[in-house]
């Protein structure tokens, strides 16, 4: 099972901050991350890759972006 990170209507860095956050908890391989605008996509999907994780998946629906990061 995934963790979620809830960033929506949070505006940067907010959706980082919390991404880095659970990233550092270290406790899931798999963490999906919801955020609404394509500022706060980018800019989370850099902080993981920093931080050595994957972009495995990057959805758009009507709230905003989906994106699946994982680690090995």
């Amino acid at each position: 099972m995934s963790a979620t990170v809830d960033a929506q209507g949070l505006s940067c860095p907010q959706p980082v901050l919390m991404t880095l956050d659970k990233i550092k908890k270290g406790s899931d391989k798999e963490i999906v991350v919801l955020v609404d605008s394509n500022t706060s996509k980018e800019n989370v999907s850099r902080a993981a890759q920093s931080q050595g994780w994957e972009i495995a998946d990057v959805q758009e629906n009507e709230e905003g972006y989906r994106l699946t990061i994982k680690k090995d």
